[in-house]
């Protein structure tokens, strides 16, 4: 199954940049065992209109336009279901062993993600109540990617 990982903005170089890539890598090397093909990264400009509401739904007409139709849209999103990484690598090989093409997982720009990408969004996740800057939902996300596959894999990594 494809994993997508959509992002408006683009990772500087850097350590954040560093850990994306290894987990990211990671992931890729133990979901092959899993189903899961490695993580594809696709990385988006910010738009540059004046208004957040425009910039919005300019960089969700770009997300769609860059993203297969056949993905299944998990939005990160500050509204989002904060599930356990139990309960994600679950989801994820349900999706996979439904069927599905792929999963893209979209984070959104400065001002998040417009109104109308979130309704098309098959889930909403958030990694807890807090706001975090846009690089370390990225690792956070490539973690947990790579965490799942461990959990499908029945690897010791993910311990309670």
């Amino acid at each position: 199954m494809r994993v997508v990982v959509a992002a408006v903005g683009r990772l500087k170089a850097g350590p954040e940049r560093e850990l994306v890539a290894r987990y990211l890598e990671r992931a890729g090397q133990m979901g092959r065992g899993v189903a899961l093909g490695p993580p594809e990264v696709v990385e988006l400009d910010e738009s540059r209109a004046r208004r957040p509401d425009d910039r919005k739904r300019d960089e969700a007409a770009a997300l769609l336009a860059a993203l297969d139709p056949k993905l299944l849209i998990y939005a990160l999103d500050e509204g989002g279901r904060s599930p356990s990484s139990e309960a994600f690598a679950a989801d994820l090989g349900r999706r996979r062993d439904d069927g599905a093409a792929g999963v893209a997982f979209v984070i959104g720009g400065a001002d998040g993600l417009a109104p109308e990408f979130l309704a098309r969004a098959t889930a909403r996740l958030a990694f807890g109540a807090m706001t975090w800057p846009h690089q370390i939902v990225r690792v956070l996300l490539a973690e947990q990617l790579y965490r799942a596959s461990t959990i499908l894999a029945g690897h010791p990594y993910h311990r309670v």
